[in-house]
Formats: C-alpha cells, sequence, structure tokens
C-alpha cells in the first residue's frame, strides 16, 4: 500500500521549477570538471585541494551561469525531453568549453599564464555533455515507466522500416499518454529485414500473419505509401478478424511543423479497403485544353461537382462557373476555394431548368467548356417523384446542351450513372434518355459540320460509372451513422452487390475521358469487382472495432423501389473499345435520329412540367427506353400491359 501511495504521488507530481534545473546542472557540470580533472591526473585526489581547481572551477561556472541563461536549457519540462533539447545541452556546453579554451589561449598570449591543460577540457566537454543529457532522458524515462505501471500496453507493430516508420516509432515513444511497447518493424526490402532500428528488430513482411499472432500484437500502423491496395485490403482483412487494430500514418504533407503526432494517427477507412489501384491522372492534353479557358461546372456544389472544381483548379483555367440551386453547399464551397487561395471562380445560384437563367449565364460568361453534374440521383426518391426526375435529368440536360450548341461550347461532358443500363427505376431511366438526346444532338449537328467546313460545333461526351465512396446518398455515410448510433444496420438484400470508387478516382476518370472525346461516345469506366453490400456492412462495423451481430446487428429491409440487385455498366446490345488508357472503354449504343427523338423528349418534358398523371409519363419514358422493366415499383403494371419491343442491334 505504501509503494502504490508513493508511485500515485510521483505520477502527480508537479513541474520542477525552472531554478531548480538551472542549479542542478550547474552541479552536474562542476561535478563533470572535477571528473575530468581527475582522470587527467589519473584519480590523484590530492589535486582537489589545490587552489588552482578552485580558481577553474569558478571560471567555468561563469561561463556555465551566462551560456544556460542564454540558451534557457533550463526552461524545458525533463519529462518531455526531445530532440531539440539536446542539440540546445550540446550547444551550451560547447561553446562553455570552447570559451575556456580561448581564455587560456588570450592569458598565455598576453601574460604567459597557462590555467588549463587542452586535455582536460576535451574529457570536460564529453563528459558534460553525456550526463547533462543522460540525467534528462533518465528522468523522463522514469516518469513513462511510473506513469505506465499497473497499466497493460498495447504491442504495437509498424509496417514500413523507412523514414516515416522510423518517425512513427519516435512519435510513440515521445507521447506519454500512448502506453504502447514496440514489438517490431516490417519491412517488404529484404536487405532491411534481421537489423535493428533504436533496438526494435526488423522481420519480413512475407511472414506477416504468424508474426503478428505470434508476438501478440494489439495494434499494426502502416507507415508505407507504396504498399498495393491489393495487399493492404488482405493485411486489414486479416487484422480485423483477429482483433488486431489497424492505423495509417498521414501523407507527409500533412504532418504538423514537418513532424508526426500520433494524434495523426488514422483509422483505416473503408475507401482504403477497395479491391482496386488508385488511378492518378495528370494530362498534359487536358492542361492544354482548359489551361485560360472558361469551364462552368453544374451541380457544383455537389459530392462530384465539388471535386471536379477542385481538380480542375490545377489546370489553371481563366474562371470556373459554380452553378448549383443550393446555396447553403454552395457558400461551404465558396469558403473551402477561399482557403486555399484559389479567386478564380464565380457563383452562379439557379436552377438548371429555368431557361432564362440558364441563357443568361452563356451569354454573360461564354463558357468554352462544360461539366454537367447536375442531376437528381436518389433512386426511391426519383421513383416516388418521375416529374422531377424528367423536368431536371431530361430537362435541364437538354436545355444546357441546347444552350452550349447555341453558344458554341467547345467541350461538353455529362455525368451519367451505371443505373441507366437496363433501367429498372424511373431515376436511371431518365439518365438514358439524357444520354440519348446528347448522343442525338452531337450526330445532328455532327453532320452538319461534315457538309460545312466552317461550322464549329460542341463535342459532347458522356461518362458512365457506378457508386462512388461518400457521395449525397451512398450507403457509406447511412451506415456510418448507423454504427454510431449503436445500429441496427440496414441492408436491403443479403445478395445485393454494387460497383463502387472513390470520388476522387471518379472525377480524375470524368476529366480524362473529356479530354479524349471526339464526340458522341459514352465512355464506361473500369469499376473493378463489385462489392456485396453485407460485406461492406461488416468491414465497417469491424473497422469501429466492433463485433457484425454481437455488438452491431445487421437487418434486412427488402428492396427499395426501383432497386436492382446487380448493377451493370453495358447494355446487352452495346459492346465497347478501348482507348489509350485502359480504365477507360467506349460503349457502342444504338443510335436514334435526332429530330425524332427531339420531338419524343418535348412531348415528354412539357407533361411534366404541367404535373400531367405520373402513370402516362412514366409510360411515355418506357416508350422511349424499351429496356426499362420497372422492379420493385408501383410502376411495374406498365410493363404487363407493354407490347414486346425487339432492342436494335448496336452499330
Amino acid at each position: 500500500m505504501i509503494l502504490k501511495y508513493r508511485i500515485r504521488k510521483i505520477k502527480n507530481l508537479s513541474i520542477i521549477p525552472r531554478w531548480v534545473i538551472f542549479v542542478l546542472d550547474i552541479v552536474i557540470g562542476s561535478i563533470c570538471f572535477i571528473w575530468a580533472n581527475l582522470i587527467k591526473h589519473e584519480f590523484d585526489f590530492s589535486i582537489l585541494t589545490a587552489p588552482q581547481l578552485s580558481t577553474n572551477l569558478l571560471i567555468l561556472i561563469a561561463l556555465y551561469v551566462s551560456l544556460f541563461s542564454l540558451f534557457r536549457i533550463y526552461a524545458g519540462i525533463i519529462r518531455f525531453t526531445g530532440l531539440q533539447d539536446t542539440f540546445r545541452i550540446f550547444f551550451v556546453v560547447f561553446f562553455a568549453n570552447s570559451g575556456y579554451f580561448l581564455l587560456d589561449l588570450l592569458l598565455q598570449k598576453w601574460y604567459g599564464y597557462h590555467i588549463i591543460p587542452l586535455s582536460i577540457i576535451i574529457i570536460n566537454f564529453l563528459l558534460s555533455f553525456v550526463a547533462l543529457s543522460s540525467y534528462r532522458i533518465l528522468v523522463k524515462y522514469f516518469f513513462t515507466y511510473i506513469k505506465t505501471l499497473n497499466t497493460a500496453k498495447k504491442r504495437v507493430a509498424i509496417y514500413g522500416a523507412g523514414d516515416v516508420g522510423i518517425s512513427t516509432k519516435r512519435a510513440l515513444e515521445h507521447d506519454m499518454t500512448a502506453n504502447i511497447q514496440m514489438v517490431m518493424f516490417l519491412e517488404d526490402d529484404h536487405r532491411k529485414v534481421g537489423k535493428n532500428i533504436d533496438g526494435i528488430k526488423i522481420f519480413s513482411s512475407d511472414l506477416l500473419e504468424q508474426l503478428l499472432l505470434n508476438h501478440f500484437i494489439d495494434e499494426l500502423i502502416i507507415a508505407t505509401t507504396k504498399l498495393p491496395s491489393k495487399i493492404k485490403n488482405q493485411i486489414v482483412e486479416f487484422c480485423l478478424d483477429h482483433k488486431i487494430e489497424v492505423y495509417t500514418v498521414p501523407p507527409l504533407k500533412n504532418w504538423i511543423n514537418g513532424q508526426l503526432s500520433t494524434r495523426q494517427l488514422q483509422n483505416i477507412k473503408i475507401e482504403d479497403l477497395l479491391e482496386r489501384e488508385q488511378i492518378k491522372i495528370y494530362n498534359e492534353i487536358l492542361y492544354n485544353q482548359l489551361h485560360n479557358k472558361t469551364v462552368l461546372v453544374t451541380g457544383a456544389a455537389g459530392s462530384i461537382g465539388s471535386e471536379i472544381v477542385r481538380q480542375l483548379i490545377q489546370y489553371k483555367p481563366k474562371l470556373i462557373l459554380l452553378n448549383d440551386c443550393a446555396e447553403t453547399p454552395l457558400h461551404n464551397l465558396e469558403l473551402e476555394l477561399e482557403e486555399i487561395g484559389c479567386s478564380n471562380y464565380k457563383l452562379l445560384l439557379g436552377d438548371v431548368r429555368n431557361e432564362l437563367i440558364v441563357e443568361r449565364f452563356f451569354q454573360k460568361f461564354h463558357p468554352d467548356f462544360v461539366y454537367h453534374a447536375a442531376a437528381y440521383k436518389h433512386v426511391p426518391m426519383m421513383e416516388h417523384s418521375p416529374l422531377e426526375a424528367i423536368c431536371t435529368n431530361v430537362g435541364g440536360t437538354k436545355l444546357m446542351a441546347d444552350m452550349a450548341v447555341k453558344y458554341g461550347v467547345e467541350r461538353f461532358v455529362m455525368i451519367s450513372t451505371d443505373k441507366a443500363v437496363n433501367p429498372t427505376n424511373v431515376m436511371g431511366a431518365s439518365k438514358r434518355i439524357a444520354e440519348m438526346y446528347v448522343q442525338a444532338l452531337y450526330q445532328h449537328h455532327d453532320g452538319n459540320a461534315k457538309n460545312n467546313d466552317t461550322i464549329k460545333h460542341t463535342k459532347f461526351i458522356t461518362t458512365r460509372f457506378g457508386n462512388v465512396l461518400g457521395s449525397n446518398g451512398s450507403v457509406i455515410p447511412r451506415f456510418k451513422k448507423q454504427i454510431e448510433s449503436g445500429g441496427p444496420v440496414t441492408v436491403t438484400h443479403p445478395e445485393i452487390t454494387r460497383f463502387f470508387m472513390t470520388i476522387p478516382e471518379a472525377c480524375q476518370l470524368v476529366l480524362e475521358a473529356g479530354s479524349m472525346g471526339n464526340g458522341g461516345e459514352i465512355f464506361v469506366f473500369d469499376m473493378g469487382q463489385s462489392v456485396k453490400i453485407i460485406d461492406l456492412a461488416r468491414k465497417m462495423i469491424k473497422l469501429s472495432g466492433l463485433e457484425p451481430e454481437t455488438d452491431i446487428k445487421i437487418e434486412f429491409s427488402g428492396l427499395r423501389p426501383g432497386e436492382k440487385l446487380y448493377e451493370e455498366l453495358l447494355n446487352n446490345a452495346e459492346n465497347t473499345l478501348a482507348t489509350y488508357h485502359e480504365k477507360i472503354l467506349i460503349a457502342k449504343t444504338r443510335t436514334v435520329e435526332y429530330a425524332t427523338l427531339k420531338c419524343q423528349i418535348d412531348a415528354l418534358i412539357e407533361p411534366a412540367k404541367q404535373q400531367a398523371p405520373v402513370t402516362l409519363v412514366v409510360k411515355a419514358m418506357k416508350e422511349l427506353v424499351p429496356e426499362f422493366v420497372s422492379n420493385n415499383s408501383v410502376f411495374e403494371k406498365l410493363d404487363e400491359q407493354a407490347p414486346v419491343v425487339i432492342m436494335p442491334k448496336a452499330i
């Protein structure tokens, strides 16, 4: 009991006053000087009574007092001693002994009086530096030991024995609250295997699973950026299965003042578990196209639109026009751009369905490029509001496309979705109609341009991809909220799958496809492997440190209106052509004659604007898109009434 009481008293010990540290440094420095003299005279203790020793000691103390005050080495908190404190001690001791040496030289030159041998100065310098540094380190580790006494320490392994891994280790050791025990480094580079860093052995990452289990590792910190996504996914899967926490180190540019803090270590995110390699693009052609141009982004405040804006900045356009009808998200984007010092933008609050507003934008700014991301994308909601889906996704796209032609836009890039393929819902069908219109519009004007070389016409490009992680309406934010609230996590169906990519990756491919398109193409992105949503839910629960079904229940709510079990990127009547980028393909789709399609779309939009009966409007959509077969929807009865339509072959 007495021992525990004393340990508790030490733990609660307040910071030692600076004057105590100052006196302690002077005393230790003096003792080192005496020891230097004893070593020089082979431990002849009679020299301790020599008047010369007292004089020399007073001179040294005077030098120490001056330099300790100047460099303020007493001002640091000993239990938090770091590398900077050691450097200050080195310079103080060096300057003090150098000053002593210079004083001795001057006295010899002017008065022929030699006060101290050079050998004593050198010995004293070495002893003083070691002693003043060592006692601080001993105090630091003493407090660390006492603080973590009788508490279970987490056993930690670091994947990566490079500069980042070493910085991570030292950041952990300097954190008094970390309560960890460094066990090992894991490294891919076999040249480092078997060696030690600060006494910690480096093991081969080939034996990772065996090593983590045999050494009872509690935490694994991934401190390398060179780890392929597939390997990282396998490692995280293993750790989650064996209840080993996994952290990653942020990029060097995010370190505070160039130094890593343990607070910056990040939990593995679900984005890190995508079973695909990240795509990095910087297209010189795209830079030449966009540099010093005016670019309009619709839906700019949304998850896709805002990321397109962020990536456009690096290509240095003359002006970025940010259009959205949501004022608060648009304002938030403005604040973000101000923070990064971007000033070449203009906010355009307005609805893409409003012809007067849209035409005013084009008249005033004459954009060279248009990235059309404005759309309603929420499947169940559009199933309940088909008229809004038509007015925005079809009518808004048609209006923007027509204005792009009228005002001579160079390129018009439309953001579509995989749900436009064999659509089973109103949202997907509305996006498919929009795809058809921009394709037909391009073919119509392209034919006119071929007959007249002086005509400059807009190149329409469509990009089609699946779900993006973290976007508005994505399942990921919903799962996070459900887990934070204690569950249950709701999945619509045990077999439902989706394609996923990150928002930055999707937008990189949108920009790349937009630059390579010659007009009229639908670009399809390689979305990698489809992911079972229930597996995604289980991973997210485990990443939160919880167990599926034990801590957080998973419940099946049933397919929502219009929802598919499996998403597709290509229609059965379509095939693809390769491009120079392996992740981007061109879908060969059936074409529709422009004049006929325009009349059909106008006949669809006007009743929607006039709030015509929903059933009639959806029926007209099915006539425009014969492959539109509703699923889990009130509109399934329209398919029973519809005649069988033979799809034309792709051309």
